[in-house]
């Protein structure tokens, strides 16, 4: 069970966070970062989460794949303290995990 929830959610974010814009990346950290300092709330997990047929990064599926890891490899270097998972979404609605970090 979770206490507290928190989204930050922009159109394409496992082909941003897993690109090479700085710019982007940062605005995202800054979201996070104002979660994380969050009073009497120890935030211990960040989801990355890709779906099928994303208009914000129209890419195939086994493309999105390789960013949601590779974004969740770039968030646990960048954030140590927190556990990273990365989920894909499919057309039916099933959500896999796709590594944890």
């Amino acid at each position: 069970a979770a206490d507290y929830v928190d989204m930050i959610a922009e159109p394409g974010m496992d082909g941003i966070l897993a690109g090479e814009n700085h710019k982007d990346i940062e605005s995202i950290l800054k979201k996070i970062d104002i979660s994380l300092k969050r009073p009497n709330l120890h935030l211990n997990i960040i989801f990355v989460a890709g779906h099928h047929d994303c208009l914000g990064n129209p890419v195939d599926d086994e493309t999105h794949k390789r960013q949601i890891y590779i974004a969740a490899e770039k968030l646990k270097n960048l954030r140590p303290s927190v556990k990273i998972v990365g989920l894909w979404v499919s057309d039916e609605w099933k959500v896999e995990k796709i590594t944890e970090k």
